[in-house]
């Protein structure tokens, strides 16, 4: 009677076994020196040898005669358990008996010792298929067994192992069979077996085996048996595999972004009895392979499935760059997932076809990146460019147009100069102690004596009958030195410069009769006489080139923007203080969180917008986590008093 292959070659020693040294050598060690396990688990794929090692250490511990380890397969023990005459090791297979019950009456067999030979060894394949009552009842023989016990279990799915069979035995872990392992192995079967095998149809047979020895000695008996010599081409026929040679031509067409006649080569694989999940997971194969040829041109060789030649690899990865078969890839696993839930098969094949010709078809970022890849193969890019760049000063000028408004401001200005001066003459004299040091600024303004008569002539009120506050900013002093003051009234004379100079001088005339006093302190007014002509020529400058926002310009600033902002920006703009530096106008926020809900678009257009509403200049915004840097007390001053002119009954002095 004929035996297959995989069965007659099935090792018989340790040292005959392909692929797995670092299991065979620490058994083989073990069997040698006496210190065997009670319970072995054996972990792997199909076809590695787990059943075959578990029938050689069977062997082993058995043997009459051991040579280093390995049964020396000419004794009675040996023999017997190679024809399954010795009932004293049995072989078990858990997918037929895998209740509780079995494993109860093999408990009672388990206690009596063996009658042929020196250790009683049950081998337990595919031990994962037990029920939890049978593993539960395995538990207590299998943790204290008998001196004359062993224990052999296999599984392919050792997840499915509880914890507490994995604890009670030594495991190992069975690799996949490297294909140039087996093809020496299928070699070395073909030539004592007489098959006319060639490199080609061993390479092929090799690498559809994934691993496993068993499958590929089958693959092997399956060729020989259609008779002449085993070459690429006639595995690729005898195993059903030339519609490989289609998935390639349709692969071609993909590449060439030939949708069309790939619609067609699909529409006769449908008519031909193709499954369309068939034709989509064969493309994903031969995009894998394609892939690894090109990332591993040297390591990957053992990677790739068999299926295709290296003639046809290399003409469909020729050209193509990595990122191609990426999308490739991803695009053909997306559609397989999908397709087992899917109406119509067919239709949705044909679109993932599409997409895999045409990247643009997807809608998303990957559509935009293949148009310009294609621009750069055609040298296009350059172009696009230059296009690009020249629209970018266009709207350069459109900030500048909006410091329009702060001609507006000069209606205000213009009404208010001559009024504010008018309670200057009263709180003078009646303060002057306090602040003689600021008294000998007036001298060098005698020539404006001129105009004290239309002064003294005005006869109004003190405070009553002065314009709103926003009107006369900078014209009331309350007898504040005037080094703090006239800064703080620089902003509002922005063109006009010549009118408010009149009015300057103005409260200097009361103050003549005392420069006799000021006169004897020379060291101090060198400090005050310094400050009081270059105060009305600094702030020009300063407005024009640099705005400045202090406390009460912002607080006007935020009151603006909440009126244009939704409750919610409302108490957290209220929480923030604004700092303009230069043109950069800088939030400083007491948290993250704060900062996170005002950093925004909306909240930045309204910020710019009434910022150089009010400042006349371009303005930039940026949010900071923390407190202003204190400023100087002269600076604090000069906020304070520009808050309290804008209340007609506070008096700061």
């Amino acid at each position: 009677m004929y035996q297959a292959l995989y069965r007659k070659w099935r090792p018989k020693t340790f040292s005959e076994v392909i692929g797995q040294d670092h299991i065979t050598q620490t058994l083989q060690r073990q069997v040698a020196e006496g210190r065997i396990s009670h319970a072995y688990l054996f972990t792997g794929t199909r076809g590695t040898g787990k059943t075959t090692c578990a029938k050689i250490l069977a062997k082993a511990v058995n043997c009459e005669h051991p040579e280093d380890g390995n049964p020396c397969g000419k004794c009675p023990a040996c023999q017997g358990i190679d024809s399954g005459l010795f009932l004293d090791v049995q072989e078990l297979d858990a997918a037929s008996n895998n209740g509780v019950d079995q494993v109860r009456a093999l408990q009672d067999e388990a206690v009596y010792t063996p009658a042929n030979v020196k250790m009683r060894v049950y081998i337990v394949d595919e031990v994962h298929m037990l029920t939890p009552a049978a593993f539960n009842a395995l538990l207590k023989i299998l943790e204290e067994p008998p001196e004359h016990l062993m224990f052999i279990l296999a599984t392919t799915e050792i997840h499915k192992v509880p914890a507490t069979i994995l604890s009670r035995c030594q495991r190992f872990s069975f690799r996949r069979i490297q294909p140039r392992d087996i093809a020496r192995r299928l070699a070395l079967v073909a030539k004592e077996e007489g098959i006319e095998l060639e490199a080609g149809g061993v390479e092929i047979i090799s690498r559809l085996a994934d691993g496993a020895l068993r499958d590929a000695l089958s693959l092997l008996d399956q060729c020989a048996a259609a008779g002449g010599a085993i070459d690429a081409p006639a595995v690729l026929e005898v195993l059903g595999l030339a519609g490989n040679l289609q998935t390639a031509e349709m692969m071609e067409h993909i590449l060439n972004r030939d949708a069309q006649t790939a619609l067609l080569l699909l529409d006769r694989l449908y008519h031909s009895g193709k499954d369309m999940g068939a034709v989509l997971s064969e493309l994903s194969v031969l995009v894998r392979d394609l892939l690894l040829r090109l990332t591993a041109p040297e390591g990957g060789a053992a990677l790739l499935s068999g299926g295709y030649d290296n003639a046809a690899l290399d003409r469909l990865g020729r050209g193509a760059p990595a990122s191609r078969f990426l999308y490739l890839a991803d695009t053909l696993q997306r559609a397989s997932a999908s397709l087992y839930a899917s109406v119509n098969r067919r239709l949705d094949t044909e679109l993932c076809i599409l997409r895999l010709c045409d990247e643009a078809l997807c809608g998303d970022l990957t559509a935009l990146e293949a148009r310009v890849q294609r621009l750069e193969e055609e040298g296009l890019t350059a172009q696009p460019v230059q296009r690009r760049v020249e629209p970018a000063p266009a709207p350069a000028p459109e900030p500048e147009k909006k410091p329009a408004p702060p001609p507006v401001r000069k209606a205000p200005e213009a009404p208010p100069a001559p009024k504010p001066p008018e309670p200057m003459p009263k709180p003078a004299p009646a303060d002057t102690p306090p602040w003689e040091e600021s008294a000998p600024t007036p001298p060098k303004e005698a020539p404006v004596q001129e105009d004290a008569p239309l002064w003294d002539d005005l006869d109004a009120p003190p405070l009553p009958e002065p314009p709103p506050p926003r009107d006369e900013p900078g014209e009331r002093y309350y007898d504040i030195p005037e080094d703090l003051l006239e800064p703080a009234s620089a902003p509002p004379p922005k063109k006009p410069g010549p009118k408010p100079a009149p009015p300057a001088p103005a409260p200097a005339q009361p103050r003549e009769p005392e420069p006799v006093q000021a006169e004897p302190e020379p060291p101090e007014p060198v400090k005050t006489e310094a400050p009081s002509p270059a105060v009305p020529e600094a702030p020009p400058p300063q407005s024009a080139g640099a705005p400045v926002l202090d406390g009460a310009g912002w607080r006007t600033l935020a009151e603006k923007c909440k009126g244009r902002l939704p409750p919610m920006y409302r108490a957290f703009l209220e929480m923030c203080t604004g700092v303009m530096e230069g043109g950069l106008l800088i939030l400083f926020s007491p948290n993250e969180i704060t900062q996170g809900r005002l950093d925004n678009d909306r909240v930045r257009s309204v910020l710019r917008e009434e910022a150089e509403a009010l400042l006349g200049t371009p303005v930039r915004i940026t949010f900071r986590v923390g407190e202003p840097k204190p400023g100087a007390p002269q600076e604090n001053l000069k906020s304070l008093l520009k808050f309290g002119r804008q209340f007609d009954n506070v008096d700061i002095q």
